[in-house]
């Protein structure tokens, strides 16, 4: 009997030695504050696992990704064809959760402002410049605005939630669509940079007079004001999980690749500047015990890190596309 207990204590001692991992990981921070709960608690669950989540943006984590410095990357946009074909790894796009970028800004004594996607369009492209502007005012009847300057705050580096919110612009506003564009790095025409969704918000909570933009939970937790949105409906709506899940229900049939945008959704409740995020995950990595837990975490995230997403101002993937991507990860190699 001993030995049997021995035996089987040996084996479990292996196995957890061949589950032994440190994977390293590098990318958005949009979904940072979910991913740093997941990353830790699939650690504890898994002793000898260790994963390295940087908080870098979508763009450090692409070229990190692609250059083979990372297991995994991750951003708030879908790689385009382009950025996909100059890329080393073979890869798939992970959704993960979705989320809201949403307009934050610095005016005292004022709260609940309400912005449309061209008077968003107009302030960041330089046009709109004072807050008591007759344009903000006529979205706004009955505020008081003051005579102050706008300061304008943007994403200092490459980043997915600058492409989430220019790709938003980009649909409501022509000139935008023209000029700067959709982008993770566009030439902003005006404002000064902060970086990381932590720089722009801690810029904003600074600096009176200032507007920015950072994913809901960053305004969330650092209890700053933030604006409502005009919707493609018309509506004004307050950024919250049940308009992000509207948005995502304005996908009728999930592409194969998960490559989609969920911006100025259609739908009478639909939060206009909401999108998917997604894991970057290589299909060939040398190392098999790598991939064996990479695909074990992916499953467990699907199956239980999802739970806990509503908690952190995320919204869960639908079901259908939740299966959809369980089936992807199972046939990943093992």
């Amino acid at each position: 009997m001993k030995r049997a207990l021995i035996a089987v204590a040996s084996l479990v001692l292996a196995l957890n030695v061949a589950h032994a991992q440190k994977l390293t990981g590098a990318g958005a921070t949009f979904p940072n504050p979910i991913y740093s709960k997941w990353f830790t608690e699939y650690s504890a669950a898994h002793p000898g696992v260790e994963i390295n989540y940087q908080s870098i943006g979508s763009g450090g984590g692409i070229k990190q990704f692609c250059s083979g410095l990372v297991d995994f990357g991750a951003s708030d946009m879908p790689m385009n064809n382009d950025m996909i074909a100059g890329c080393k790894e073979k890869l798939v796009h992970i959704p993960t959760v979705l989320g809201a970028v949403v307009p934050v800004y610095n005016v005292p004594g004022i709260t609940n402002l309400r912005f449309s996607g061209e008077l968003l369009a107009d302030i960041y492209l330089g046009k709109i410049t004072n807050w008591n502007d007759p344009r903000i005012a006529k979205d706004n009847p009955g505020v008081s605005l003051p005579d102050k300057k706008i300061i304008v705050v943007h994403r200092a580096e490459g980043s997915g939630t600058s492409f989430i919110f220019t790709d938003y612009l980009s649909k409501v506003s022509k000139e935008w669509a023209s000029g700067p564009g959709a982008s993770s790095s566009p030439g902003w025409p005006v404002g000064v940079g902060g970086k990381g969704n932590e720089g722009v918000a801690g810029l904003v909570r600074q600096v009176p007079g200032t507007i920015g933009y950072v994913e809901l939970i960053y305004a969330l937790q650092t209890h700053m004001s933030f604006g409502a949105v005009q919707n493609a409906a018309g509506n004004w709506i307050t950024a919250s999980i049940p308009g992000v899940t509207a948005a995502a229900a304005s996908i009728k049939e999930m592409p194969a690749d998960y490559r989609v945008s969920i911006t100025n959704a259609p739908g009478a409740d639909a939060y206009p500047i909401s999108s998917f995020t997604y894991l970057l995950i290589n299909t060939h990595l040398a190392d098999p015990a790598k991939e064996k837990v990479i695909r074990d975490m992916l499953s467990w995230i699907i199956k239980s890190g999802e739970g806990e997403v509503s908690a952190l101002s995320y919204a869960p993937l639908p079901e259908n596309v939740a299966s959809k991507v369980l089936n992807t990860v199972y046939a990943l190699p093992d």
